[in-house]
């Protein structure tokens, strides 16, 4: 397998809706378990932004996930959810909160992401299609220079997951 030169592809098709695509040199059952691993989350997820702190990861309907690092700046950056639909190696739909620091948490803003996994000759597209709740949210997560430390975790993503091979 060769590895994938390409970088994700960000898209707004709606005022409410971000699209994520982006295709891996892996099979969709090592991308898939890489996503959904504590261990293997750690590896990846916070690209090379600061050092990931905890992955919790309780894989059912109904479970709840949370992930916290530190940037590298010392602030501590955390996202929580909950498990809304698992169709094991195919669809993951949960929430996503980030943890906003002096925020109280019954006034974060959320999301519901989907994220689904097709093969094709030995390679997986993974989409996410993050559904904000108004116009304002998803301008903020653009903004907030998401998509730099996104393309470094999928990276990482892709190097786990084809070690795994």
């Amino acid at each position: 397998m060769t590895s994938t030169s390409r970088a994700a592809v960000v898209t707004l098709p709606t005022d409410d809706r971000i699209v994520i695509t982006r295709e891996f040199a892996a099979p969709k059952h090592l991308v898939y378990r890489a996503w959904t691993t504590p261990e293997l989350v750690a590896q990846w997820w916070a690209g090379r932004q600061g050092r990931v702190d905890s992955i919790e990861i309780d894989l059912r309907v109904g479970g709840r996930w949370r992930y916290v690092m530190t940037a590298h700046e010392g602030m501590e950056v955390a996202f929580h959810g909950e498990y809304r639909e698992i169709v094991p190696n195919e669809r993951i739909v949960s929430t996503e909160v980030f943890e906003m620091p002096g925020v109280p948490a019954d006034q974060w803003q959320g999301t519901l992401n989907t994220a689904e996994f097709t093969e094709a000759a030995g390679r997986t597209t993974l989409t996410v299609l993050v559904q904000c709740p108004s116009r304002e949210v998803r301008d903020a997560i653009i903004a907030s220079g998401m998509e730099g430390g996104m393309q470094e975790s999928l990276a990482a993503l892709e190097t786990v997951a084809r070690a795994l091979a």
